[in-house]
Formats: structure tokens, sequence, C-alpha cells
């Protein structure tokens, strides 16, 4: 992970703290006191989420002297909403799923390992690096355990695991790296219920990765174009990361 990407993160968790610092000054009425004794209740979630892309590089050097590497240095908030049901299995284990939609991006820079700067053949900067804006609207479907502890005044932390199918809406496009529209993730995450007078607000934090390798290596549309085929020829593998924050109104 990226400095910034663990940054984020950090921040994701410190906000979950200060809500449960919150939380813990009104807690001497008690709130819905018969709400997780309910065999089937509803809800609906708003929050953002960080994407990434895991990728394996191979070091390929092309005929000209050229050796590029891929990777995600930087990365942007996105958004997502998600509607939720919520069966009760018993005293601490539930069943959630909450399909929804994730909107978000990621850019892939490209270096040039082998690139120098004195060949007075080169003359162009984009021969030393190049850039590609991957832009993502995932249809979702989170599947997940969730494991409570005991209720304590206003306040029930929880953890999760679970598996999320995802499929991405957007078209293909002939850019230097093509990935698949569908993936499964490995979802852990943690969170807390916050009983307040009317509903429940939980806050949680979810870590996902991806299964698949959404490297699409069949690139026809490249054939004649090797300037553009050497950026898939260099990378053996691309897995999903995502990192979401999300507030659940139960």
């Amino acid at each position: 992970m990226t400095f910034l990407f663990k940054r984020n993160i950090t921040l994701m968790a410190l906000m979950l703290m200060a809500l449960a610092a919150v939380a813990q000054d009104n807690d001497k009425i008690l709130n819905r006191q018969y709400a997780d004794m309910k065999k089937i209740h509803f809800g609906f979630s708003v929050g953002m989420n960080l994407q990434d892309l895991n990728i394996t590089n191979n070091g390929f050097t092309t005929e000209d002297g050229e050796q590029w590497w891929s990777d995600v240095p930087a990365h942007s908030p996105g958004f997502c909403v998600n509607v939720l049901a919520d069966w009760r299995l018993g005293k601490h284990l539930n069943l959630r799923v909450s399909p929804g939609m994730y909107f978000g991006n990621k850019v892939v820079q490209y270096r040039n390992a082998l690139f120098n700067p004195e060949d007075p053949d080169v003359t162009e900067t984009t021969r030393q690096r190049q850039s590609q804006n991957i832009k993502s609207t995932y249809l979702v479907m989170p599947i997940d355990l969730k494991v409570s502890a005991l209720r304590h005044h206003n306040m029930r932390p929880y953890f999760t695991g679970g598996v999320m199918p995802v499929f991405d809406l957007g078209k293909k496009r002939s850019e230097q790296l093509r990935i698949g529209n569908a993936d499964m993730l490995l979802t852990v995450g943690m969170g807390c219920d916050f009983y307040l007078p009317f509903f429940k607000l939980c806050p949680e934090l979810k870590f996902c990765f991806g299964l698949r390798n959404l490297l699409d290596k069949n690139r026809d549309d490249l054939k004649d174009n090797p300037e553009m085929m050497r950026f898939t020829q260099s990378v053996d593998k691309i897995q999903n990361n995502m990192v979401v924050l999300t507030f659940y109104f139960e």
C-alpha cells in the first residue's frame, strides 16, 4: 500500500473512533431496546470508497529497450449507495445482503524504468511516463455475516466477513490496459451500532480483496499497435482492492 492509501485508511478509522466517543456521552437513556430482536429488518446506506489495483509487473523489455512498470500511486475517494436486508440468525449473528452502486476511479501511472534522459534519440516526455484514468461504475451485491458483541448502553461493536460480487457497467475502451468487468471480492470489516431514538446508525469500515485476475491479455484491437500493446505485455496480473467507509441507517 502507498503512503496516501494508508493515510486515508487511518483517517477512516479515526472517524469511527470519534463517533464512538460521542455516543458514550449520550448513553444514559436506552434507545430502541427491542431493535435487535426483529427476525428481519431493512435499511439503506451511503458512504465513500477508495479503489486500488494490485498490479503484478513482469519486467518485460521491448525491442527498442523500454521496460514499463505500472502502479496506482494515489487514490481518489468515490461514492457508494446501498439498500440493506438483515436477517437475524441468532443473538450475536446476522446475515446481511446490501445490493448497491459504487462509483470511483483509479489512475494508473506507467513509468519507463530504462528511460535515459540523455539519449538524443528520445525527445518526447511521454516516452518516460504515461497515465490512464480507469473509471468504474460497479453494481455490487455484498453478502456478509455480522458477528456482534454484547450491547453496552447505546453501542454494540461488530465484525463482518463475506463476499462481494461486482460488475463494472462501464464500457471497455482501447487504452493501455483493459480490465474485465466481473469480479469476486473477499471482505472483512468492523463497525458499531449506535442506537439513536428513532433509528440505528451503523458506521462500518470494510476491506475488500479481489480474487480474479482482471487483466485482458487478448487485445486483438492492439495487434497492429505495438506502442500500446507493450503495456499489456509488461503486466501479468491485476487484482482489485478497495476500502469502503459506509454509514448504515436501520
